[in-house]
């Protein structure tokens, strides 16, 4: 009965392996605002709310010289999955990438059966969000990747 006693209060008061999903979210707080990148006559901007109540909203908007904007919403959630990045592109069905438990600092959420991208990163870069998407494209390894300044 002790042995048993034990081994319950020892599993009750484990420390997980991995932070809840709604932790995880919280950790991505510093990304609230609205941030922006300058390349090559590129302007990409992404602008995030602060986490509430297990979620987090953002927009994204890329202007090209002499093309429309393109413009596209995104959310973080708490799943059941876990933690789920959805991309949501005008003319598409939302898509979900799961949070990978074994990412470290940054946050790769993966979706290994879409298209391209398969995997959608975010870590901080001192004060900047570096973004990156990546996965295969016929086979081989193709990505993009933004460094984003908080937007004046």
């Amino acid at each position: 009965m002790r042995i048993a006693l034990i081994a319950l209060i020892a599993i009750t008061f484990a420390v997980p392996a991995h932070a809840a999903p709604a932790d995880d979210l919280l950790k991505l707080g510093w990304m609230a605002g609205s941030w922006i990148e300058e390349r090559d006559g590129v302007v990409t901007r992404e602008t995030w709310l602060a986490p509430l109540d297990g979620a987090m909203a953002g927009a994204g908007q890329t202007n090209r010289p002499r093309r429309p904007p393109r413009i596209e919403h995104m959310k973080i959630t708490v799943e059941p999955a876990g933690l789920t990045f959805t991309a949501v592109l005008p003319g598409q069905p939302p898509t979900p990438f799961v949070l990978r438990p074994d990412a470290g600092e940054e946050m790769v959420f993966e979706n290994a059966a879409h298209d391209f991208p398969q995997r959608v990163i975010y870590r901080r870069c001192g004060e900047d969000l570096c973004a990156r998407i990546e996965g295969l494209v016929n086979g081989r390894q193709a990505s993009q990747a933004w460094r984003y300044r908080r937007a004046p």
